[in-house]
C-alpha cells in the first residue's frame, strides 16, 4: 500500500502524431477543437500542441499531441531512446497508416522519487527520472520525468509514466494549465486495461492514484472526453 502522504493525480493524456500539422487536423475533426502552441523539448528532439482537458474528476489537467521535432536530433546518450515509445518502429507504422492516437498517460506526483520507490518495490521498472524542459512566452517549464533507458512505456502504457514538476528548489512550481485557457473538451473517465488487473490496481494504490477503473484485458488505456461533438472515446491500442 502507499506510504502516508503519497497521493498522485492524473497530469495530461500523450496523443502521437507523424507531425504536428497532422494532430491539429486529427483534433478539430475529432474533438471539434483547436489546441494551442506548445514547444520545444530539445532533450528529446520532439515537439507539442496542447489543449486543456480539466474536469471536476482532473482538475489540472491537459491533453498533449506530440511528434517527432524534424531535423532536431535527440539529445540522450547514444542508445537511450525517447520516451513514450517514440523510437518503436511498429509505433511509429501504426501512427503513420492510421493517424494521431493516444498512447500514454503521465501521474503529477508532489515526491515523484518516494512513488518511483513505490513501483520499484512492486518489480516494476519505471526508468530514471530525467529532467526537461519546454521553453513558453510564460518562461521555462521545468519538471522531472520517469523515463526508461528503452524508452517503453509500462505494462502497454497501462502504468503511467511519473512527473513532478518544477526545478528542485521550487516552493510553488509552474504547472502548464496555469496558463492554458479552459476549452470546451474535459476528461470524464480513464479505464486501464491489462492481463494482470491485480499487480496495475496494486499499483495505482501505491502511489496514491485513486479513482482509476481497472479491468481485465489487452494492454492499454481508454480515456473518454466531453467534447462539442459529444462523448468521445480515445484508446491504445486504438480500435480501427
Amino acid at each position: 500500500m502507499k506510504k502516508a502522504g503519497i497521493r498522485s493525480t492524473v497530469d495530461h493524456l500523450v496523443v502521437l502524431a507523424a507531425t504536428l500539422e497532422d494532430g491539429i487536423r486529427w483534433c478539430e475533426a475529432l474533438l471539434g477543437v483547436t489546441p494551442q502552441a506548445g514547444g520545444e523539448h530539445p532533450l528529446m528532439g520532439t515537439h507539442n500542441c496542447i489543449i486543456n482537458i480539466s474536469s471536476f474528476a482532473f482538475p489540472d489537467c491537459y491533453l498533449e499531441i506530440m511528434a517527432l521535432n524534424p531535423g532536431v536530433p535527440t539529445q540522450r546518450a547514444a542508445g537511450l531512446k525517447r520516451w513514450f515509445d517514440m523510437d518503436d518502429v511498429q509505433l511509429q507504422s501504426q501512427v503513420a497508416q492510421h493517424g494521431p492516437q493516444l498512447v500514454h498517460f503521465v501521474v503529477r506526483c508532489p515526491d515523484v522519487q518516494a512513488a518511483v520507490d513505490e513501483m520499484t518495490a512492486l518489480g516494476l521498472d519505471c526508468g530514471t527520472l530525467v529532467d526537461a524542459t519546454r521553453q513558453t512566452p510564460e518562461g521555462l517549464l521545468q519538471w522531472r520525468l520517469t523515463v526508461r533507458d528503452d524508452g517503453q512505456r509500462l505494462m502497454g502504457g497501462a502504468v503511467p509514466a511519473l512527473i513532478q514538476w518544477g526545478a528542485a528548489d521550487d516552493i510553488e512550481p509552474r504547472h502548464p494549465t496555469r496558463s492554458m485557457p479552459y476549452s470546451d473538451l474535459q476528461l470524464q473517465g480513464l479505464l486501464l486495461n491489462h492481463t494482470l488487473p491485480v499487480l496495475l490496481e496494486t499499483a495505482c494504490e501505491s502511489i496514491g492514484l485513486n479513482g482509476m477503473q481497472v479491468q481485465s484485458g489487452l494492454p492499454g488505456i481508454c480515456a473518454t472526453l466531453q467534447t462539442p461533438r459529444g462523448l468521445v472515446r480515445l484508446s491504445s491500442p486504438p480500435r480501427h
